[in-house]
C-alpha cells in the first residue's frame, strides 16, 4: 500500500471513529456438547462512502502502526459490554470474546481500565473474552503481568489461530491463557487428514491438560463437526453454525439453531449428507 493510500485509509478510519460509523457483527460460539450458545466473537465492521467495504486485515495493522489501536479498542469494547446489557434485557446471557492487540497490553493501567468499564455499565467481568493471535502472544511474556491481572480481574484470555506459530507449547505453558483457538486451516483438513486430526486430538488434550477449553475454528462442513466432536474439542465456531450476523439476529438464531442441531449431529443425517455446506437456519431447519 503506497503513503498516499495508507493515509487516507487513516484519515478514513478517524473520521469513522469521531462520526460512529464502525460497527460491530457478532459470530455465535456453541457447545459441540449440546448445541448451547456459549460465546459471541465481535468483529469489527467499516463501510467507508468511497473505500467501499474495509477489510479489518488492512485497517487494524495501520491503526497499531499509527496510534489509533488504542481509541478503536475502547470503541471495541464500549460497544460489546453495551450490546451485552441489551442482550441481558432480552433474556440471553452469553460471553463476549474481542480481539485485541499486544499494544494494549503495553498500558500498565489497561487491565483496570478494562475493568472499570464492566463494573460501571454493570457487566460481570467473567462474560468477557479478551483474544490475541498466536503470532501476537509471542512478545507477550514479557507483559505476563497484564495477562495475570486480567485473570485475576476474571476476565478470559483466549489465544487464536493456535498452531500457526512457531513457539505455541511455550506460550501455553507460560501465559494464563483459558482457551485454545485451533486454527481453521487444522479444521478444513481434518476429515481427510489424519495428520490434522493428531494434530486437533493433541492439541485438545494438551488444552484440557493444562485446564483450558479447546475451541475448533472455521467449521463448514458436517463432517468437520462430526470430526472435532469425536476428538474431542469442547466448542465450535463456523459458517456451518453462523456467519456474523447483526445483533438484533442473535436471539432469532439461538431459537433456530436449538432446533437444527439435533439432526446435525445425528448419524443417519451425517451419513446421507456427508461432507456438505449447510446453513443450519435454512436447510437445517426441523
Amino acid at each position: 500500500m503506497s503513503p498516499q493510500a495508507e493515509l487516507l485509509l487513516m484519515h478514513g478510519l478517524q473520521q469513522a471513529l469521531e462520526d460512529q460509523k464502525l460497527r460491530m457483527v457478532y459470530q455465535p460460539k456453541v457447545s459441540l456438547r449440546d448445541g448451547s450458545l456459549t460465546q459471541v466473537e465481535a468483529l469489527v465492521r467499516w463501510s467507508d462512502p468511497e473505500l467501499g467495504a474495509v477489510n479489518p486485515a488492512e485497517f487494524v495493522p495501520l491503526a497499531e502502526e499509527h496510534g489509533l489501536i488504542d481509541e478503536l479498542t475502547l470503541w471495541g469494547l464500549r460497544t460489546i459490554l453495551r450490546q451485552w446489557l441489551d442482550w441481558r434485557d432480552e433474556g440471553l446471557d452469553t460471553c463476549i470474546a474481542f480481539n485485541i492487540s499486544a499494544l494494549s497490553l503495553q498500558h500498565l493501567d489497561f487491565p483496570d481500565h478494562v475493568e472499570r468499564m464492566c463494573r460501571g455499565l454493570d457487566v460481570p467481568t467473567d462474560r468477557l473474552v479478551l483474544e490475541l493471535t498466536e503470532s501476537a502472544t509471542q512478545p507477550l511474556v514479557k507483559l505476563m503481568d497484564a495477562l495475570t491481572r486480567f485473570r485475576i480481574k476474571g476476565i478470559g484470555l483466549a489465544i487464536d489461530d493456535f498452531g500457526t506459530g512457531y513457539s505455541s507449547l511455550m506460550q501455553l505453558r507460560q501465559l494464563p491463557f483459558t482457551e485454545v483457538k485451533i486454527d481453521q486451516a487444522f479444521v478444513a483438513d481434518v476429515p481427510r487428514s489424519r495428520d490434522s486430526r493428531l494434530i486437533i486430538q493433541a492439541v485438545t488434550e494438551l488444552a484440557h491438560g493444562l485446564g483450558l477449553t479447546a475451541t475448533a475454528e472455521g467449521i463448514e462442513t458436517i463432517d468437520q463437526l462430526r470430526a472435532v466432536r469425536e476428538l474431542g474439542c469442547d466448542f465450535g465456531q463456523g459458517y456451518l453454525m453462523s456467519a456474523p450476523i447483526e445483533p438484533t439476529a442473535l436471539k432469532p438464531w439461538v431459537q433456530k439453531f436449538r432446533r437444527a442441531w439435533p439432526a446435525m449431529i445425528a448419524e443417519e443425517k451425517l451419513a446421507l449428507w456427508g461432507d456438505v455446506e449447510a446453513d443450519p437456519l435454512g436447510e437445517w431447519q426441523i
